[in-house]
């Protein structure tokens, strides 16, 4: 009987992709799926989306609780399919709390928070060795000390009935070149290009006859409506589809793009992940540490002392990594990438 492993998931979306290569060396000797992932509902339908995981669990726990009964509970469920290993990817001790209750025989996950003895195949973490987050991911499937191959590049593979089905019902147009816009970024504003740039952008694309989408969770609404603000009269041609998807049809319908713009945010990585052309803003944050992986992707930067510095919010006040990063750019990279309208 092939041995099945759990798979407990980052709470992020972005490195929920990014553990897609950890999956897939994973699943590579196997002929039949032998991963589960447990993974908070707002990650699930990333985990839908990738090939060979037998089945998403979508965890009952609230974030930031404790709530022992809960993850007891959890841990009940979870026993009866005989796990022989679980990979923990988040380095909280709560994260680990739960294959231990469980009792999976081998709990493997980095050093940190205590957890020593929750996880008891516990690894130490190169940061200068392994400087991107899906190289330590996947340094998790190789025993300890081997050596581990260079991870694939992260794969989702869009529900393409669903996306179908999506487009009909928002009467979105097929026959023309789209270009794709991200604004939002749920780490903090320090992440968000501004909305004035976002707004030149589209405006330059519009001008070339380019329809432009803007793509996003509900709580990206304001970033949306602070585009199209500042576009102006120009803003009545942008389509504004935040909060008008689920997770999982925003990342069918980036399969539709002929060029995605985004700030470093899940769905920076979900438009690498469906293998789109992607022009990716960074500032507050690394494209060393979380670049998109994808060979058709382009990291926009600009080089300052005080970037990437990781924070929330600016902390000099300034916000010059993204304020100075101007839509000419930004532009030139995106429009290298599209063909004639």
């Amino acid at each position: 009987m092939t041995e099945r492993i759990l798979v407990v998931a980052p709470s992020w979306v972005g490195d929920a992709i990014l553990s897609e290569p950890l999956i897939a060396l994973i699943r590579e000797p196997y002929e039949e799926p032998v991963v589960d992932v447990l993974a908070p509902p707002w990650c699930a339908p990333v985990y839908a989306r990738m090939r060979g995981i037998r089945e998403v669990i979508e965890s009952p726990l609230a974030h930031g609780r404790f709530d022992l009964a809960a993850r007891r509970s959890l841990a009940a469920r979870l026993a009866p399919s005989r796990y022989a290993r679980a990979i923990v990817l988040p380095n909280s001790w709560k994260s680990a709390l739960v294959p231990w209750l469980a009792r999976i025989p081998r709990r493997t996950g980095y050093v940190g928070e205590f957890r020593y003895g929750l996880i008891n195949d516990p690894r130490r973490l190169d940061r200068k060795g392994m400087p991107r987050l899906v190289d330590r991911f996947a340094a998790l499937a190789a025993a300890p000390g081997a050596l581990v191959p260079l991870p694939p590049e992260p794969v989702l593979v869009p529900d393409a009935a669903n996306r179908n089905a999506a487009a009909r019902a928002m009467h979105l147009r097929s026959d023309r070149t789209t270009v794709v816009l991200c604004p939002g970024a749920e780490y903090g504003p320090a992440k968000r290009w501004p909305p004035t740039h976002f707004a030149d952008l589209a405006a330059r694309f519009l001008a070339q006859g380019h329809q432009v989408w803007i793509v996003g969770s509900p709580n990206d609404k304001l970033a949306a409506s602070s585009v199209i603000q500042a576009a102006g009269e120009t803003g009545r041609s942008i389509r504004d589809l935040t909060g008008r998807t689920d997770l999982g049809t925003a990342i069918d319908l980036l399969s539709l793009a002929s060029v995605v713009v985004s700030n470093d945010s899940g769905l920076m990585h979900a438009a690498a992940a469906v293998g789109v052309p992607l022009v990716a803003l960074f500032g507050s944050s690394s494209p060393v540490y979380t670049p998109p992986l994808s060979a058709v992707a382009q990291v926009a930067k600009i080089d300052i002392a005080c970037s990437p510095c990781f924070k929330r919010e600016c902390p000099l006040g300034h916000f010059k990594c993204m304020r100075e990063l101007k839509a000419d750019a930004v532009y030139n990279l995106a429009r290298s990438t599209l063909p004639s309208p």
